[in-house]
């Protein structure tokens, strides 16, 4: 097999993975269905290896459970998902900080109350959409300094799940504003040069699900 046929396998694999999130991110794979291997197949036009390779690739990441006889179930989120997420993104972005901390700049910094003055603006406007990708921005501005590129990745698979498994069309407004107050928290100890302080502000306060779990409820209207 040449290094090209390999390529093209990958590549293939890759389109059916981002194919199979987006459906799930609109919600037309909803949690707890099933997947047909057979029929999948036939409607992507592909043949199983890639899609059976993508399939693996979301059940590492928690988003399906593969059982015997090619059955696919797309899991479900639990009460006790959403805790253990908030948990393990709190420690991960807590790290991601601190050793971000001494790469961030003013230029970091002012960054990031940029994004979050443009996430004011789009809760006034009513678009969750552009909040919710200068969310992830704000706080990939200190996640893409931390130096660790397997916490990255882990906190975005964790937050796609909490997030986009599918995303709601509408939003909680007091969360999100509650939200952009502790960013600016965020912010201004990092500006003071708090480095234990901030990151404690975002393990103990912005991913604590005993802090956030009144907006949580309300997101997950059909939490159990």
């Amino acid at each position: 097999m040449d290094g090209k046929t390999i390529l093209n396998i990958k590549s293939l694999k890759e389109q059916v993975y981002e194919h199979l999130r987006e459906q799930m991110r609109t919600g037309r794979i909803l949690p707890g269905s099933a997947i047909d291997m057979e029929e999948t197949s036939k409607k992507l036009g592909v043949s199983k290896t890639p899609l059976r390779d993508a399939l693996l690739q979301l059940e590492m990441e928690d988003f399906v459970t593969i059982l015997p006889r090619r059955k696919i179930v797309v899991n479900t989120l639990s009460e006790e998902h959403i805790r253990n997420y908030y948990e393990i993104i709190g420690s991960l972005e807590s790290m991601a900080l601190l050793k971000a901390f001494d790469r961030m700049d003013g230029a970091a910094v002012d960054a990031m109350q940029s994004l979050n003055d443009a996430m004011k603006k789009a809760i006034a406007a009513g678009d969750f959409d552009l909040y919710y990708d200068r969310n992830l921005a704000f706080h990939d501005t200190f996640l893409n300094l931390c130096g660790n590129s397997t916490l990255i990745k882990l906190a975005h698979t964790l937050k796609k799940r909490l997030y986009d498994f599918p995303r709601p069309q509408g939003f909680v407004k007091e969360w999100e504003e509650s939200s952009i107050l502790e960013h600016q928290a965020l912010i201004d100890l990092i500006r003071a040069g708090k480095r234990l302080e901030a990151a404690n502000h975002i393990r103990d306060v912005h991913w604590s699900f005993e802090v956030q779990e009144r907006f949580v409820r309300r997101y997950y209207p059909g939490m159990v």
